[in-house]
């Protein structure tokens, strides 16, 4: 008996594998999604089509409660809810597909609701956190010279990581003092370096950088020590290496260090819509959940000085 139980779930594996192979092929010829977003779709129906096969379920006949179930299962394996909501988004594609191939009548998923996503508030530093961070680096080598110079420009920009090392000489403008970013969606915006920023990179590139490019023509700014374009993981195990070394005992990204730029700055009374020109974010409500942050801080000070905090 389970020898039978265990062939009709292989059997529903094969089926249920050559349907959802079914539809990220469309995918691929419609949309030209990337191999990597492919290969999530794929991640998240092959998770259902394994659940599925157990519950002996061929995935073109769940019912609505089939994947109700199903996201109570994720719920009970600890998945978030910003996971559960993309796995729904994808499942949504799918059994629109099979409406569209007449392969089923109507879209199980149609009148599922999102699960809630609350909007977490980014982590940031202290500008105590941020001083023990920028003095890590060893700046008598070379390596550590230009490490202290990314920190310093990723502090003071607000840059992402792939805007730091992505940067190129042309872009920097030591005699205006600022930096010229291509953000997301190709949109370009003009931040201030400030004079620290001004500082390491004048002494970086007078001193450090001729040794890291190696004598080859190069228009990047902070090379590895191979001389060619750092990538964003490596700057992130550095940031790691720091974060350790300055007893800094937060779970460390270079986001965070974007995330302190805006705080900071709204700390010290910067306009919310400055704050959304400098991070390059399109839209002013991306920028802000820092109120929340800015506010908590403020609460902070009233309630420590304030004689009726």
């Amino acid at each position: 008996m389970a020898d039978t139980a265990t062939e009709k779930e292989s059997a529903l594996l094969e089926v249920n594998s050559r349907l959802y192979e079914r539809y990220l092929d469309s995918l691929w010829l419609e949309k030209g999604l990337s191999e990597n977003t492919l290969n999530s779709y794929r991640n998240d129906l092959k998770k259902l089509t394994q659940w599925s096969a157990k519950q002996q379920y061929e995935l073109q006949h769940l019912r609505r409660e089939d994947i109700q179930t199903y996201l109570a299962y994720r719920f009970e394996q600890n998945y978030s809810s910003r996971s559960s909501a993309r796995f729904l988004s994808c499942v949504r594609g799918f059994f629109a597909f099979l409406v569209r191939e007449n392969l089923i009548q109507e879209d199980p998923s149609s009148l599922i609701d999102n699960p809630k996503l609350g909007r977490p508030l980014p982590k940031s530093l202290t500008e105590q956190d941020v001083e023990a961070l920028l003095a890590a680096p060893d700046i008598s080598q070379p390596i550590g010279l230009r490490d202290r110079t990314m920190l310093e420009v990723i502090y003071a920009c607000g840059l992402r990581v792939s805007e730091l090392v992505g940067l190129e000489v042309p872009m920097i403008n030591l005699r205006q003092g600022v930096v010229r970013i291509m953000g997301k969606g190709s949109k370009e915006r003009l931040v201030p370096l400030g004079d620290e920023a001004c500082h390491w990179i004048e002494r970086y590139m007078r001193e450090a950088r001729p040794d890291l490019v190696k004598g080859k023509p190069s228009n990047v700014v902070f090379p590895s020590n191979r001389g060619t374009q750092m990538t964003r993981q490596t700057f992130w195990h550095r940031l790691k290496e720091y974060a350790l070394k300055s007893g800094i005992e937060k779970n460390l990204s270079p986001h965070t260090l974007r995330h302190a730029f805006a705080t900071h700055l709204l700390n010290h009374g910067a306009d919310l819509r400055v704050v959304q020109l400098l991070l390059g974010h399109s839209d002013l409500s991306t920028t802000q959940i820092y109120t929340h942050i800015a506010q908590e801080r403020m609460k902070s000070l009233h309630e420590q000085h304030h004689p009726r905090g």
